[in-house]
């Protein structure tokens, strides 16, 4: 199982990045993937998520409106588009894998079975 993640950059204020995560070995179709984020000095949270077979999603509170998850399973990548992004976004982006996430996708971290290493994200202000 591999996830590769790319997109991060530095920004400024109102600013936009797309994030992706491309998966190798393992059936994405049926498995959810989410979003994190890492601050210097903060816990890990969640950002979205996006389970495998219905597609569903799930969006942090504090990010609804300005980021939107989706999906290419032909392609094996699923993407972060974030807008309107602000400094308090700045942190290590990554994506994780639920190999059990059919119809079901959780922002909790520890239900994530693998990780990709995360990406740079700084918002200037």
């Amino acid at each position: 199982v591999q996830l590769q993640v790319s997109g991060g950059g530095l920004v400024q204020t109102g600013g936009s990045l797309r994030l992706s995560c491309v998966a190798s070995g393992f059936t994405l179709e049926v498995s959810a993937i989410g979003w994190f984020r890492q601050a210097p000095g903060k816990e890990r949270e969640g950002v979205a998520c996006s389970s495998g077979g219905d597609g569903s999603t799930h969006y942090a509170e504090n990010m609804k409106g300005r980021v939107t998850i989706s999906r290419d399973d032909g392609k094996g990548t699923v993407y972060l588009q974030m807008n309107n992004l602000k400094p308090e976004d700045t942190a290590v982006y990554s994506c994780a894998t639920d190999l059990q996430g059919l119809n079901y996708c959780s922002e909790v971290d520890y239900e994530y079975d693998y990780w990709g290493k995360g990406t740079q994200v700084t918002v200037s202000s």
